[in-house]
């Protein structure tokens, strides 16, 4: 068996995934990290994003959207603002949100500011990107 390493996604609501993973790749608020076995401990704030893992041979995508993630003597915590499983996003509704939001940026008298309307859109992209790549390995 290929070494692991134990990885838990909980945002305030619900558990999302709770597995050993072989290897993962999580939206930092900087950038992407790769995580593999015996990585270093870490403590870092999360961005918006997808976040993918692999169990088993089989990758697995999550909608991430802010909070931090936690590494430590091979245990992933990833501590979510928000965040969806790609499976259960609807990309009509996120591409709807995409659009309201785009045009909240450029029509400021609609009543929701730019800050807002950045982090809506950076919300909508996330969550249909997750579901762009899930799509795309199934």
């Amino acid at each position: 068996m290929a070494a692991t390493f134990e990885l838990d996604v909980a945002t305030p609501e619900r558990s999302l995934v709770k597995v050993r993973a072989e290897e993962a790749q999580i939206p930092g608020k900087d950038g992407y990290m790769g995580i593999l076995p015996d990585h270093a401990a870490l403590l870092s704030e999360l961005g918006f994003g997808t976040l993918t893992f692999r169990t088993g041979g089989k990758t697995e995508t999550l909608a991430i959207l802010g909070g931090y993630v936690q590494i430590q003597n091979n245990v992933v915590r990833v501590l979510a603002d928000a965040g969806e499983p790609a499976h259960e996003i609807d990309v009509t509704r996120a591409q709807e949100a995409l659009r309201r939001a785009k045009q909240a940026m450029i029509n400021p008298s609609i009543g929701i500011d730019i800050a807002q309307a950045l982090s809506a859109v950076m919300r909508a992209e996330a969550r249909i990107r997750a579901a762009e790549e899930a799509a795309k390995k199934s």
